[in-house]
Parts: structure tokens; sequence; C-alpha cells
């Protein structure tokens, strides 16, 4: 009887492990198959919209960002500048007389103060100059002494008041010859030996030209060196015949440098009169402090009033081409981000923007080509 029951216990279990077995194989046969999501990644997960690059990293990688502005290429001027130096921001040291130079306290690129010493000029002419204001000082003290005596004299009413009056004029007429040689040695920079003339600095900046050379002869007007303000810089900006009436005082402009900078700046003036060789006016743009250097060529965008629309304009590089779209990358708090756009005309390396973006978004305007590529890597994995 109890070996039965054993028997019958173990059948029935069994039959339960059969019955499981065969449940769990029904529920995996009847499961859904995997979702394309998890099976494959999507298109979009493949080829992700957005990139994430901080602006360091977009720095280093040269990608230069610009805000738009309407306007449209009917109100872009583009002209090619130069960078210079205004008038009260440059200056040319030359020498005051002839002799030789002794002595030279700045090199090329030295930082100088307004009034420092830059050269001393050995010369004849600063001695003859330094014994002129010796005399006519000793003059003028000789003087004074006899207006002294004089009027001690007619206080006393020993002399008369005519030789007063002749004192105080004597006295008066060796002052101003005092007064006049010591302004002469001042202005032609005699030192305090009375040997040399001092090269002297009227403005503070870096020397840009040094042709001075130590024991060389020069003559007056020799040109020993040139001393620019950095800070003080202006550029000048070529304008065609068609361009220059379309541009006006005030006018906002994008200057671009060569190595991709952007600077900001509005026109100051331009020249009433055409040049006679180059048949170009000029136009005058207040340039940043030490953004750019004289000499240095730039490329001028300047935004007219005239004939503006409410089109936005980008440069022709800042538009790519992903996935058979033109797009443009859109700066975001995280990096980058594609958009599509619809593109107008186009005009010296500029293209009107229809569609697709707003004024004030900022885009990627030069090296977009690398956030393309970027991108693409993200396809590939």
């Amino acid at each position: 009887m109890t070996r039965s029951r054993l028997l019958v216990a173990g059948a029935a279990a069994a039959a339960l492990t059969a019955a499981a077995a065969l449940g769990f194989g029904l529920a995996k046969l009847g499961a859904s198959p995997s979702t394309p999501a998890e099976a494959a990644p999507t298109t979009a997960e493949r080829a992700p919209d957005a990139l994430s690059m901080t602006e360091e990293a977009a720095r280093a990688a040269g990608v230069v960002v610009e805000a738009l502005a309407p306007g449209g290429l009917a109100a872009e001027v583009t002209a090619q500048g130069t960078a210079t130096s205004p008038p009260d921001g440059a200056a040319i040291l030359t020498a005051r007389s002839a002799g030789a130079v002794v002595r030279i306290g700045k090199r090329l690129g030295d930082p100088v103060r307004a009034g420092e010493v830059l050269a001393i000029i050995e010369s004849r002419d600063a001695a003859q100059i330094a014994a002129d204001r010796s005399a006519a000082s000793a003059r003028a003290t000789l003087a004074q002494r006899n207006l002294a005596r004089e009027r001690r004299l007619f206080e006393q009413r020993i002399s008369p008041r005519m030789d007063l009056e002749q004192a105080e004029a004597e006295a008066a007429a060796a002052g101003a010859e005092a007064r006049r040689a010591a302004a002469a040695a001042a202005v032609a920079g005699v030192t305090a030996s009375g040997r040399g003339v001092a090269v002297t600095s009227p403005i503070a900046g870096r020397v840009t030209a040094a042709a001075a050379s130590l024991g060389t002869y020069v003559q007056p007007d020799t040109e020993l060196f040139r001393v620019a303000d950095p800070r003080l810089i202006q550029i000048e900006a070529a304008l065609s015949a068609a361009d220059a009436p379309r541009v006006a005082p005030g006018d906002l402009a994008v200057v671009e440098t060569a190595d991709g900078r952007l600077v900001e700046t509005r026109v100051r003036s331009l020249t009433p009169a055409f040049d006679a060789q180059t048949r170009a006016a000029t136009a005058l743009l207040d340039a940043p402090g030490e953004a750019l250097r004289p000499g240095q060529a730039v490329r001028v965008r300047i935004r007219t009033k005239a004939a503006a629309s409410a089109r936005l304009t980008a440069p022709e590089e800042a538009i790519q081409t992903v996935r058979g779209r033109d797009v443009a990358f859109v700066r975001t708090p995280e990096g980058f981000r594609v958009r599509p756009v619809t593109l107008g005309a186009r005009s010296a390396g500029r293209v009107e923007i229809v569609s697709g973006l707003a004024p004030g978004q900022a885009i990627a305007v030069r090296n977009a080509f690398l956030l393309k590529a970027e991108l693409g890597k993200g396809e590939e994995n």
C-alpha cells in the first residue's frame, strides 16, 4: 500500500514537471519578437542631429560662431581693408640735429612710455644751444641784480627814475631771452650735460621700427624709430564707386581676420572724394584696442541701411550638406544642432538664408565642415 502511494506521487510529480516544461516552451514560442529599436538602432539614433561640444573645444578646433542679423545681400557691402594707426596713435622719431648716435635705450618691440628717451645723439649743435642757454641765463641774472641796485638807489633818491626804468626794461629783455634759450634747448632735447640731444617719444606704445645704429652719424630729420600705440587702431576699407554711396557713418560692420576672428565695429567716417589712382573711396572704421595690428589685412562686411530685407546672410562655408539637405550648425548650450535651411541668392562668398533660421541665432560660420565630419562619425558608429 505504501509502495503504491509512492508510485502515484512520483507519477504526479513527473507530470507536473513535464507540464511546466511545456508551458515554458509555449510561452517562449508565443513571446513577441525583439522590437526594431532593440534589434538595431534607428536612423535617427545612428545619425543624431546634435553634437556635444564645449566652447573651449570649439575654439580649439577653430570653429567660429556668429549671430545672424537681417539685411540680405543687397544690404551688405564687402571690401578689403587694412589695419592702420590713427594720426594720434603713431609717431616717427627723427634726429633733431646732426651728430653721432652714442646711446640706444630701446629695441624693436620694446614698450615705451610717453616722454621716455630712446636714444642720445652727441652733437655740436647741442653744445651751441646749451651755451646759448647758459649765456642767456647769466645775462638775465645780471639784469636782475642791476634792477635791484637801481631800485635801492631810486628809493634813496640817489638815482633818477629814468635809470630805474632803464634797468627794468633791460631785466625784462634779458628774462625773455633766457626763456627763449631754455625753450629752444627743451625743443631740441638737449641733455643736462649739454653735449647731446635726447630722442624722446611723444606717445606711449611699442617700438615698431628701429633704424638707429650705435655710432652712426645722422643728419637732421633722419628717421630713427617708429612708435605705435596698439590700443589705437583704425581700419581703412576701400569702397568701389558703386558701393561708396550705400555706406554711411554709423553703419554696423564685421571685420574678418585671416585667422578666423570676427570683430564687430562701426563706420566712423568716409572720405569725401575718390582716390585718383585707385578710383576708390575710403571708409574709416574703429577697432577695439589690441584686436588688430597695424598693417594687418582684413575683410570688412558693412551692413548698410539701404535696401535692407528680412533675409539673413551667412558665409557659404557655413552651409553644409548632410543627408542631401542644406543645413547650418546652430550653437546650443550643449554644443551644436543641425538645422535644415532654404537658400537664396549667392554673392561674393555669401549666401542668403530664406528660411530655417531666425535673427539672433548663432551658427558656425567657419570650419563648419569639422562639425559635419564629427556628425559623420556618429553615423558610422
